[in-house]
């Protein structure tokens, strides 16, 4: 009988178990510190549809390179237009082809362009919002601006915009002088970006975007040039092959290809045998057999003349029953020849 509680235990009990599981009758309890906040991790989307194709370096170097043709453009396009053109560079990036052409108005001046040596052809797309305005100052527009129309050119208005696209051009070739000599050309131009494809829609593209203000008229100029274009020439691009190239220290392979290129260059050589004064009588008096006597000394050396400048010192002589010469030293700004007033050459 010992283990049976009697009603007072087990009142107790329930009464202990209803205080224990209500806060109040808990008392005051001091909660746990609160663990310190991580920090924010900077997680970046990696999308495996579009791979990033085109190297960190060679999108610097775009960018480098399209910033200095921005300037020269825009200072050509406002001798163009007789009015002050800002062009900017806003943005280099690496998105796919369907996504380039779907961000594009309808119609809109959608220029192919053949670009040799590279594969493949290039695009440049001008924002109608910038044309119209652009090909109203060629015609004598003021700087009112008119709303742009929503339709296609005409084909005088591409007459008037080949003008604009032929400048274009002009500085892109001289903007990528120093990586590849391009030869620029306009295929065709298209009202319908969508019509066009130059590659599949999920391949990569590389869009250089320019901001162009014409007064208070702001429009974009687009640039595309598909990765397979540039495949071939990354290595070129490289910010350390065309920006720093006269910072860097000549090597054994770069004066060897150098001195191959110019090793079969034609320069002209001349030996001079000796010089005197003559009066324009006794010039005018020379006859065949005469015997022009000067001050030079036989023994002493010939001065060899490469293309005019004085290089080498030489010996007259004869070879295999030829004339020539034999070169005995370099030239030196300070030689002095050797004068005799009792030996004296002379030149018949």
């Amino acid at each position: 009988m010992g283990d049976v509680l009697s009603q007072e235990e087990v009142e107790s009990l329930l009464s202990e178990a209803k205080s224990s599981t209500t806060p109040a009758a808990a008392g005051p309890r001091k909660s746990a510190p609160a663990p310190p906040p991580r920090p924010k991790e900077k997680i970046t989307p990696y999308d495996f549809k579009r791979p990033e194709r085109v190297g960190k370096e060679q999108m610097r170097a775009l960018q480098t390179m399209h910033e200095g043709f921005g300037r020269n453009f825009g200072a050509g396009l406002s001798a163009l237009l007789r009015s002050i053109v800002e062009v900017k560079l806003t943005s280099v990036d690496q998105l796919t082809y369907s996504e380039f052409v779907f961000s594009l108005e309808n119609p809109t001046c959608f220029n192919l362009i053949n670009a040799e040596p590279l594969e493949g052809q290039l695009i440049l797309d001008i924002n109608p919002s910038l044309l119209f305005p652009m090909i109203d100052r060629l015609l004598g527009g003021g700087s009112t601006p008119t709303p742009p129309a929503r339709r296609p050119l005409t084909d005088i208005e591409l007459r008037l915009v080949d003008r604009i696209t032929t400048l274009f051009l002009a500085e892109m070739q001289r903007a990528w002088a120093n990586v590849l000599e391009l030869e620029l050309s306009v295929d065709r131009v298209e009202s319908n970006p969508q019509l066009v494809q130059i590659v599949p829609p999920n391949e990569v593209v590389v869009l250089i975007s320019f901001e162009l203000t014409l007064g208070n008229v702001r429009g974009m100029m687009n640039l595309c040039i598909p990765f397979n274009s540039i495949e071939r020439i990354g290595n070129k691009l490289s910010a350390n092959s065309w920006v720093a190239i006269s910072k860097r220290s000549s090597t054994r392979e770069s004066i060897q290809q150098v001195s191959n290129q110019i090793g079969g260059a034609v320069v002209e050589l001349v030996a001079d045998l000796a010089d005197t004064r003559l009066s324009t009588a006794d010039l005018i008096g020379l006859r065949v057999g005469d015997i022009v006597t000067t001050e030079k000394d036989v023994h002493a050396p010939l001065l060899i003349r490469v293309e005019g400048q004085p290089r080498f010192h030489a010996s007259p002589g004869a070879f295999k029953g030829r004339k020539a010469i034999q070169v005995v030293g370099n030239y030196e700004e300070n030689h002095v020849e050797v004068d005799s007033d009792n030996q004296e050459g002379g030149l018949s």
